[in-house]
């Protein structure tokens, strides 16, 4: 089924599911992201050491997967994406990832993975449908769960190119431990988008580590 025919719950969906998703794609290629994410799991992969499997929540194109690859090779990647442009490089990429063509607020988990993680799509989800993205990243996550966003101590909205509605700040690790408390924080840490090095757009990162360690 196309994206066209999809029924969405929210605008937001919409939005990057058509015409502005497809040219997020072709802002978003550049070889300095690829080498950046590096970077940033690399930090990550510091405290979780080597992982059977991951699956991203909002993967695009799969540049953090591909990130992640280089650095686990080992490790199962799964994705979901709600454009289908992105859906078919991000395949082209890495035809060994799962790649699952759906809304996150549709997917139904089957069955968990070591990490379940998001970067820089909670930002642009419906408030109203964060506490289903949370229940779903906690669904999902055998051990850790990944958030990496803009943060803000309140919830604020910001205008995205143009566009009303389609852009969140907010303590969203806060807001899911709040609603999970079975995780914990394991690190944290912020990237600068003028890291002479490696820079991220202003994200923080939070490694949230399960309590109970029943891996399945």
């Amino acid at each position: 089924m196309s994206s066209s025919e999809l029924k969405y719950r929210t605008p937001q969906e919409e939005f990057w599911a058509g015409s502005f998703g497809d040219e997020y794609i072709n802002r978003n290629t550049a070889e300095l992201f690829l080498a950046s994410n590096i970077a940033l799991f690399a930090n990550i992969f510091r405290h979780t050491g080597k992982l059977a499997s991951v699956i991203e929540l909002g993967a695009n194109i799969g540049l953090n997967l591909r990130a992640i690859h280089c650095l686990q090779p080992q490790t199962q990647l799964n994705a979901i994406e709600i454009n289908q442009a992105a859906c078919q490089q991000l395949a082209e990429h890495l035809p060994q990832a799962t790649v699952f063509a759906t809304s996150i607020l549709e997917f139904e988990p089957s069955q968990t993975y070591e990490m379940a993680f998001i970067k820089g799509v909670l930002i642009h989800i419906n408030p109203d449908q964060l506490p289903v993205v949370y229940d779903k990243l906690a669904a999902l996550a055998s051990r850790y769960v990944m958030i990496a966003e803009y943060f803000n101590p309140v919830p604020v909205t910001i205008n995205y190119r143009g566009h009303d509605d389609r852009l969140y700040k907010r303590d969203f690790a806060g807001e899911f431990l709040d609603r999970h408390p079975e995780f914990r924080v394991v690190d944290y840490a912020f990237v600068w988008r003028r890291d002479p090095m490696f820079p991220q757009d202003d994200t923080t990162w939070f490694l949230l580590e399960r309590r109970s360690r029943s891996l399945s």
